[in-house]
């Protein structure tokens, strides 16, 4: 970590905590006059699912107020404020203790790997354990790294579901197919445009 991602994280790092948020990764680069500042925020270990929008974006405008307050960032800069998403590696015991609930797919230090959705993560007397669906208790110790997969089925519920409560709030009709499967008629609306750039 650089001297200046170093500044970066003694700023945010207090303004994302008081959030009640775990501050993920902090780095700043410069890019010819100006510098990038990056940062990722996480939902604490104890969570499950993903991080509100909302929350997010208020987040970002409180970190950018305190950068801006604390005058650590050199000159003009662009902001950058992310979650880690689906596609990061798990490495760490608190990556999966946030994936709980999620399908992992797990490299063991053996070379083998194990499938299945992960429910919990233990601490016992052994060590932490990671739990799959199928009661698998596999030592944190065993696993090299593993990764959340992506399930659309679990998306296409999830979509329906919205789609249901927002035709139910919105007094929207529904058609029936032939086949009797109920179509939606509403349509989505586009995207707002970042104001912050």
């Amino acid at each position: 970590m650089t001297q200046q991602a170093d500044a970066v994280r003694g700023v945010v790092g207090p303004v994302v905590e008081a959030a009640g948020l775990y501050l993920e990764e902090v780095s700043a680069t410069r890019a010819g006059s100006k510098s990038v500042v990056r940062v990722t925020v996480d939902l604490p270990d104890d969570a499950v699912g993903s991080l509100d929008s909302d929350v997010l974006g208020d987040v970002s405008r409180a970190i950018s107020a305190a950068l801006d307050t604390d005058d650590v960032v050199a000159g003009a800069y662009t902001l950058e404020i992310s979650t880690p998403g689906t596609s990061r590696p798990l490495t760490e015991l608190r990556h999966f203790k946030r994936a709980r609930s999620r399908m992992v797919t797990l490299k063991l230090t053996d070379g083998s790997r194990a499938e299945g959705r992960l429910t919990d993560v233990l601490t016992d007397t052994d060590g932490d354990v990671l739990v799959l669906d199928d009661d698998r208790r596999i030592p944190a110790g065993d696993v090299a790294r593993g990764k959340v997969e992506v399930e659309l089925r679990r998306l296409e519920d999830a979509q329906d579901a919205e789609d249901s409560e927002l035709g139910e709030s919105a007094g929207e009709d529904t058609d029936e197919d032939s086949d009797g499967a109920a179509t939606d008629n509403t349509t989505e609306g586009h995207p707002g445009r970042n104001e912050e750039g």
